[in-house]
This record gives C-alpha cells, structure tokens and sequence, in this order.
C-alpha cells in the first residue's frame, strides 16, 4: 500500500497534471506576449509615412516578414 507522499509522486495524479497544466499556461502566456510585441511593430510599420521608394520597400518587406511571425503564432 503506497503512503500519501507516495501517491502523490505516482503518474497520473493532479500534481503531474497540474505540472502540465502550469506548462500549456505559461506557452500560452509567451505566445501572447509575442503576437502582443509583434502587433505593436506592425502598428509602428504602418504609421510611419515616407516617399523614399527604398525606405517604403524596406518598411514593406519588415511589415511581411512581421505577419509572416504572426501567423506562425496562430
């Protein structure tokens, strides 16, 4: 017969899936965090305003490559 401590180490009981629980919550808090910092250069991209064709096609090229990390997110 196993002891309460005992029981509480064997696999599939609630600290194993609390552990697990804890794990999805924080990956999930990251990904948030990025698509959160990600939106505000995306935010930043679009408001600034040039007529320099090579400084439009660098803001354009950073725009995609940011929507591009976006979509990776979801």
């Amino acid at each position: 017969m196993a002891t309460s401590q005992q029981a509480s180490t064997l696999p599939g009981n609630g600290i194993i899936r609390e552990e697990v629980r804890r794990e999805g919550e924080f990956q999930r808090t990251q990904r948030l965090r990025q698509k959160q910092a990600l939106d505000l250069q995306k935010e930043n991209i679009l408001s600034q305003r040039t007529s320099n064709p090579a400084r439009r096609n660098a803001l354009e090229a950073a725009l995609q490559q940011i929507e591009a990390q976006i979509a990776e997110l979801n």
